[in-house]
């Protein structure tokens, strides 16, 4: 029995998955970003990234009516049909964002939204009900042009 050796014994004959160089190369990565954000953190550094304040120049309430994967009804808040897209786009992508956001904050029905025009630029859907907010901008000018042909339309 001496002359059969364990599995555990043995050499591997297979190449190693992931090399260990590799494996302390992201061990290096996940510690720098911790030590990063701590020292933020801890050294109260304001934050960045955040959209700047302006001043409104216009808002509509509407209300967004998911009918499939595509489909979205627009309507005006006292109810007025808008837009019956069957292949909605970027308006279902909203429809879509909003609707996650009020399932996990536990909205119930489908209250209005906001879509508000700053005059720096910014454009953003504000969901009252859940809180959220989704900045329409920055999601390409074609996007943002779908949008803003709601905010206009009478």
């Amino acid at each position: 029995m001496s002359y059969m050796k364990t599995l555990a014994d043995r050499p591997s004959t297979e190449r190693e998955m992931i090399p260990r160089t590799l494996l302390w190369g992201m061990l290096a990565l996940a510690l720098s970003a911790l030590a990063i954000t701590s020292f933020a953190v801890l050294t109260d550094r304001p934050a960045t990234g955040k959209p700047l304040a302006g001043t409104v120049i216009a808002e509509r309430e509407l209300i967004l009516e998911g009918r499939s994967a595509q489909a979205v009804t627009v309507y005006s808040a006292d109810g007025t049909l808008l837009a019956d897209m069957d292949h909605g786009g970027f308006i279902t992508v909203i429809q879509n964002a909003i609707q996650r956001a009020r399932t996990v904050a536990r909205v119930e029905g489908n209250p209005p939204i906001k879509i508000v025009k700053y005059d720096n630029g910014r454009l953003v859907a504000e969901d009252p009900a859940s809180g959220a907010s989704i900045e329409l901008y920055a999601f390409g000018g074609d996007n943002k042009a779908a949008v803003e042909r709601l905010l206009d339309q009478k």
